[in-house]
């Protein structure tokens, strides 16, 4: 990977880092698989975002749901039962 492109992936983990920090809810509404951080987790040192799917709901650091963002195509969506956003 050049330079210039690490660089491009980066600036986007930040600022996918700061949407979800912001609230802003991450998914694939055909799979029912969503990536948001719970209001309760705003301003603490090191966020626990939540992983959700159709089996199971789990805790995921915030880098590792920027990752899983990546990793699986997520877009902001509407959550069935939070909205646009999960604060």
């Amino acid at each position: 990977m050049t330079n210039e492109r690490y660089g491009e992936c980066a600036a986007m983990s930040k600022i996918i880092a700061e949407h979800i920090k912001a609230g802003f809810i991450f998914g694939d509404t055909t799979a029912g698989e969503y990536v948001y951080l719970p209001g309760g987790e705003i301003g603490v040192d090191e966020p626990l975002c939540v992983l959700e799917t159709p089996q199971s709901r789990r805790d995921v650091s915030l880098q590792e749901a920027v990752e899983l963002i990546g990793k699986l195509s997520l877009k902001q969506v509407r959550h069935p039962l939070l909205g646009f956003r999960s604060c």
